[in-house]
């Protein structure tokens, strides 16, 4: 207890310290505590700190910041009104398709299973696959419900569906025309000593905005060049099957992995064991392997140095916490505190600042 007491006292005494604390402790209780009403707000200022690198290449290419401004943002609406009026009802209608087809997938599978006992009856016996049969329908069941539950819901989906459309893009078109001005006021709002969180802001800046911007142009490459492969293979759900794996490279070392069931099982039930399926596993490697040796590296070759085990752990944490969300700001959360860490006082700075102040010293 004493120990506790000490650490508390000397790091407490820091003034920079508990600036450093009090901001980090309101931002937690801000996204906890408000974060469902808020979110367009974080949503768009997420999307204009991505869009902010594009609009700083511009201004050093020598153009103004509100043409530049312009230029981005309509870029970014022309984007976003080919995924709202182009590729968000093409995957809508794969989705559907794929729901109506899931009787006959579960009914070939449950054959499979079925012809188990006769091949290894070493191994399985009727009974046990009797068991996961059980436990299968009742999953699916439990399942359906909840699609159900969700149908019914449909329509305040799309009444927040509709509001983020509206003001997602007005709040990032504000975010970055006004960025210095915010910026300003938010600096007006702490104190004047704030070097601490300046040099932390500093190295987190650089990490996360290159891995975020990274990480979203993995996505979209990745994800292009997987339609165009299952494309070229005619496999079924092909926009379906490359979104998921294009959002496969949020989750480091998990994601391409998880990703290999939907594409295997698709072209299973579509070819059957047999050369197709070799081909298109075969090609699914491929873009795996050249993702991560070739792409990543290229991508990230000078971010978020971090052990595979902290990333990991990151990943479980943060997931845990706030879902998907939290599994896209694994990583940068970790760099945040891998940053802190860095950037804490130790105890030879805190003796040196006790030193200074001591008058009689």
């Amino acid at each position: 207890m004493e120990i506790l007491k000490k650490w508390l006292q000397r790091h407490l005494s820091n003034p920079q310290v508990v600036i450093l604390f009090a901001s980090l402790l309101l931002g937690f209780v801000v996204i906890v505590g408000m974060g469902h009403m808020l979110a367009p707000a974080l949503t768009a200022l997420v999307l204009a700190y991505l869009l902010e690198g594009l609009t700083q290449r511009l201004e050093r290419l020598g153009m103004q910041r509100m043409p530049a401004v312009l230029l981005v943002f309509g870029l970014f609406m022309t984007v976003l009104l080919l995924l709202v009026f182009g590729v968000i009802p093409l995957l809508s209608r794969q989705i559907t398709q794929l729901v109506a087809q899931l009787p006959t997938y579960l009914a070939k599978g449950q054959a499979l299973l079925l012809q188990l006992p006769e091949r290894y009856p070493d191994f399985i016996s009727e009974e046990q696959i009797t068991t996961l049969l059980n436990k299968l329908s009742n999953e699916m069941a439990a399942w359906g419900q909840k699609l159900l539950t969700s149908s019914l819901a449909s329509l305040g989906t799309l009444l927040a569906l509709v509001i983020y459309l509206v003001l997602v893009p007005l709040l990032v078109f504000f975010f970055l025309k006004d960025k210095r001005k915010l910026l300003a006021w938010f600096n007006r709002l702490l104190p004047r000593d704030h070097s601490l969180i300046s040099q932390i802001w500093q190295e987190v800046d650089q990490q996360i905005g290159n891995y975020v911007r990274g990480k979203v142009v993995e996505i979209f490459i990745v994800g292009a060049v997987a339609m165009i492969t299952f494309t070229f293979f005619q496999l079924q759900y092909a926009l379906l099957l490359a979104v998921v794996v294009g959002l496969s490279v949020l989750i480091p070392y998990v994601g391409a992995t998880l990703a290999t069931v939907p594409v295997v099982l698709v072209a299973f039930f579509q070819w059957g064991w047999g050369e197709q399926l070799a081909y298109v596993f075969i090609a699914y490697l491929v873009l795996q392997a050249l993702d991560g040796n070739v792409l990543v590296p290229l991508l990230f070759s000078e971010v978020v140095n971090l052990h595979p085990v902290a990333i990991i752990l990151a990943i479980l944490v943060f997931g845990g916490f706030w879902g998907v969300w939290g599994v896209f700001f694994a990583i940068p959360l970790a760099t945040l505190i891998q940053a802190i860490l860095r950037a804490w006082p130790d105890a030879e700075d805190f003796s040196a600042d006790a030193t200074s102040e001591d008058p009689q010293s």
